[in-house]
């Protein structure tokens, strides 16, 4: 079971954790981006391609044997920071439906570009899977 870190006096973050500890196997997803398992793309939606890159981390994980319980840090790489707030709502629903918890540290990195094109968000993670 992950523990969350919250030093005293600190308020609690929303949206995610300042600190997770856990113990088990570690799992290190490289970064997952919006398209599809055959690498193509549906949507230049910001919402939707967040939202496919969400399902890569889940499909990942259970192929290794977790659950989005395991993960423990997040790190978005996104194209456009207007872009990413403006989605908010869409990327909350996503979140919650296919990682259902905000017991993570994450962080969200504004970048120029990502390698392919037509990607707009890249999401890696570290997931601790039970020994």
């Amino acid at each position: 079971m992950n523990q969350v870190i919250l030093p005293e006096g600190w308020p609690r973050p929303r949206g995610y954790a300042n600190a997770v500890v856990a113990q088990g196997r570690l799992l290190s997803i490289a970064g997952m981006i919006g398209w599809d398992a055959q690498q193509q793309f549906h949507s230049d939606d910001f919402g939707e391609q967040v939202a496919q890159a969400l399902r890569n981390v889940a499909d990942v994980l259970r192929a290794a044997g977790g659950k989005p319980e395991n993960i423990v840090r997040m790190t978005w790489y996104v194209t456009d920071k207007r872009e990413y707030l403006a989605a908010g709502r869409r990327i909350g629903a996503a979140f919650r439906e296919l990682v259902g918890h905000y017991d993570i540290a994450m962080t969200a990195v504004e970048v120029r570009a990502l390698i392919e094109d037509r990607a707009k968000v890249e999401i890696e993670v570290t997931a601790v899977l039970p020994d």
